[in-house]
């Protein structure tokens, strides 16, 4: 099964490599990592998919949280919202083009570029929407994928967010609530 680990951690050089090093001292593959700036610029967020049962994500939470700049670690919901960014590069001869563009437009993905031997296509989603894209490409040719990260968020009000203790009018708002 898959766990997706919601990570704060000080925005400074360094931090990613000693959070990635856990994993790989302790033998765990990471699937998927995704890191970007919250609305604190001082705070990171890393969104980490990895193997394993709730064994497995429970102890790389204890480890992660002993690591120094991390702040908080929290295991995502699977109810979340998970979304990830592909860019496709498909051989398109002047004759599959529209065959291409009609796929294109079923998944709400993007045409981003056009040249005399291939499109670029860009597509937002979960991991099996943007398989099935591929899937349906492979036929004319894949010439690159590039994917980003996994980035998930609970729903409702449950949050990974980091509360500074002298602000006490702020909250942790527990459970989801829809």
């Amino acid at each position: 099964m898959k766990y997706i680990l919601g990570v704060l951690v000080d925005n400074h050089p360094g931090v990613l490599s000693k959070v990635t090093g856990l994993f790989s001292r302790r033998g765990f593959n990471i699937h998927s990592l995704a890191v970007g700036i919250t609305e604190n610029p001082e705070i990171s967020r890393i969104t980490i998919v990895v193997d394993g049962d709730e064994y497995i994500a429970g102890q790389l939470t204890k480890q992660l949280n002993k690591l120094i700049n991390v702040i908080q670690v929290s295991i995502i919901g699977e109810d979340s919202i998970s979304r990830e960014l592909a860019l496709i590069k498909v051989k398109a001869a002047p004759k599959t083009r529209n065959q291409i563009v009609d796929i294109v437009n079923i998944f709400r993905a993007k045409v981003v570029d056009v040249n005399r031997y291939s499109i670029i296509v860009e597509i937002t989603g979960d991991n099996e929407k943007i398989a099935a894209l591929e899937d349906m490409l492979s036929d004319f040719g894949i010439v690159e994928v590039v994917r980003t990260g996994n980035i998930s968020m609970d729903r409702g009000l449950k949050m990974v967010r980091y509360i500074h203790p002298e602000n006490k009018e702020e909250e942790y708002y527990g459970e989801n609530v829809l």
